[in-house]
């Protein structure tokens, strides 16, 4: 998975909102808190989805 190219391909979304990028992060934060406290195991794609929105959403940040 290319977090990179992905990440930038979200930031230059403009259908995307700042406010679509930090409620991603809230429901994944949330959903790896969950899965945490049942000790299940985490898996790899909610952490690749959680780097792809971080990233991006600083992209779109420093690009203001």
């Amino acid at each position: 998975m290319d977090v990179a190219r992905l990440s930038s391909f979200l930031a230059d979304d403009d259908t995307i909102s700042d406010y679509d990028f930090w409620r991603a992060l809230k429901t994944l934060d949330n959903e790896l808190y969950r899965i945490e406290r049942s000790s299940l195991p985490i898996p790899i794609n909610v952490i690749y989805a959680r780097q792809i929105i971080e990233t991006a959403r600083r992209k779109r940040c420093a690009r203001r």
